[in-house]
């Protein structure tokens, strides 16, 4: 599968490890992380010569391509948050992942999208279980969507 990842970046980089984790994770299971980048810790460098706007459309055109969105949101993000609603809108299936105890944007927590799941985690395992769970459920959607 086709999947976007999201995570901070210009909001703060604390859980870099948590998102190398969960590319590493999804890659190893044999998909394809669109925006594997975000994982990794010279980001920011990598796209100081690209503009804004280049960024936003790249970006806008992986999410309506993608098959599902993976994003973690225990580090606050106006990216984030953007990335969460445009997949929503264009009816992509959302997991959104936090460290339980954070408190999370009301806006996010209250959203009733059926397209959206959110869950905290405690550890790795739990973490990567629960990925490994949103990708079994997104296979089986789509194997449904191709009959």
């Amino acid at each position: 599968m086709r999947l976007y990842f999201c995570g901070s970046i210009a909001g703060g980089r604390d859980d870099l490890r948590t998102y190398m984790k969960i590319v590493g994770h999804l890659k190893m299971r044999g998909h394809q992380v669109l925006t594997e980048h975000v994982a990794n810790p010279e980001v920011l460098q990598l796209e100081r010569t690209i503009s804004p706007q280049e960024i936003f459309s790249r970006d806008m055109a992986w999410l309506r391509e993608c098959d599902g969105v993976v994003a973690e949101i225990s580090h606050p993000s106006l990216g984030v948050g953007y990335e969460i609603c445009e997949a929503t809108h264009l009816g992509k299936p959302v997991l959104c992942l936090y460290r339980r105890g954070l408190f999370i944007s009301r806006i996010i927590m209250g959203n009733t999208s059926p397209h959206l799941r959110i869950h905290a985690y405690g550890d790795e395992a739990e973490l990567l279980a629960l990925v490994d769970r949103f990708l079994s459920e997104l296979a089986g959607r789509l194997g449904n969507c191709a009959r």
